[in-house]
């Protein structure tokens, strides 16, 4: 053990409180993201009683890790004063907040290294268990509490703007998308013909990312950025939709790009396509898509034979020059996004390296 580490044992209590009086009815889940999520599981005759209560500030995690990938479930409650989890789970308590912060520990949970020791000391020949015992063995580093809280209230104020930027963004494409249904919607040239996409565009496939180097280049994934490499796939306006999975995380760049292989990017046949593409496509429901596989996935096929209005250059070119500049803020905000993204993941590997 290093100088500064401590036992978690030392500083935590499991807290067994059931809901014997039926008084909370509010259930909640726990997410490999690790974050407490609304419970969709089908509770008709459950016995509510039997149900752990977890309170503001109190921890619960799942101690079945063979399930779930590479990661831990575990959440830190701080967004209701109490809810209700399954009595499988394990709720705990800091016993003394004046030496280590619940949200402090709630980052040294969030590094990618305690997922892989979480699973490493995960244990059983049926099921593969983290329990509690494995959890009062943890280690990790204790500083001062002024110290502790300097840590998280700089991930929290990196957290806000990310928020902040994310919300921007949210009514930037709103704002576009209502400027898209006024001029290609409500007030459509009835002399506009309706095409295949196939006419207009062409869908590519992206390709493998593993073996290219760190650069600036940024290579998307459904979920956005994924990382940075030394080469581009495509080097103009692009449309990219992913081929599997989260169907709908349509996402439009006007720079040098990598797609990685679970995407298709796009590229255009007309001039000013790009845009009027991209809020076209965003409103097609993709979740539930069936093509005959059990994990959502698209095609080229499905792709090509979608129609859309084809409009003339003019009302395109008027469409660009309109929504341009919602682009482009758009677009600055998600780099910032991105490097706050990258900065979180600094301040929580800055606790490993007390």
């Amino acid at each position: 053990m290093k100088n500064n580490y401590r036992k978690l044992g030392d500083y935590i209590q499991p807290v067994d409180v059931r809901n014997s009086d039926l008084k909370v009815s509010h259930l909640l889940g726990v997410s490999v993201e690790k974050r407490f999520i609304e419970s969709i599981a089908n509770t008709i005759g459950t016995d509510f009683s039997k149900y752990k209560i977890v309170r503001r500030g109190q921890f619960t995690y799942i101690p079945d890790t063979s399930r779930r990938g590479d990661k831990i479930g575990i959440a830190l409650l701080t967004d209701f004063d109490e809810g209700l989890v399954s009595n499988i789970y394990t709720v705990f308590e800091i016993t003394d907040t004046t030496k280590l912060l619940p949200e402090y520990l709630m980052l040294w949970f969030s590094r990618p290294e305690f997922d892989r020791y979480a699973r490493y000391k995960s244990h059983g020949s049926v099921r593969e268990i983290f329990d509690w015992g494995e959890m009062c063995r943890v280690e990790l580093p204790v500083p001062d509490l002024k110290e502790q809280e300097k840590i998280v209230n700089t991930y929290n104020a990196i957290t806000k703007r990310i928020q902040l930027k994310q919300k921007i963004n949210e009514n930037l494409e709103k704002t576009a998308q209502t400027i898209y249904r006024k001029m290609f919607v409500e007030d459509a040239d009835e002399k506009w013909e309706t095409v295949k996409l196939e006419k207009v565009i062409e869908v590519r496939y992206g390709k493998d990312h593993k073996n290219l180097e760190k650069g600036n280049i940024p290579v998307y994934g459904s979920g956005g950025i994924m990382r940075y490499a030394n080469k581009y796939l495509y080097d103009k306006e692009s449309v990219m939709i992913p081929r599997k999975g989260s169907l709908n995380n349509i996402i439009y760049t006007d720079e040098p790009f990598w797609s990685v292989d679970t995407m298709f990017y796009t590229s255009m046949k007309k001039q000013n396509f790009a845009k009027y593409f991209y809020e076209f496509i965003r409103t097609k429901d993709f979740l539930n898509l069936d093509t005959g596989s059990a994990v959502p996935s698209m095609t080229t096929d499905y792709l090509n034979n979608i129609e859309i209005l084809n409009p003339d250059n003019t009302t395109l070119e008027k469409f660009e020059s309109k929504v341009s500049r919602l682009y482009i803020s758009k677009q600055n905000n998600y780099k910032e996004i991105s490097k706050l993204q990258e900065l979180k993941q600094l301040v929580i590997s800055r606790i490993s390296g007390m």
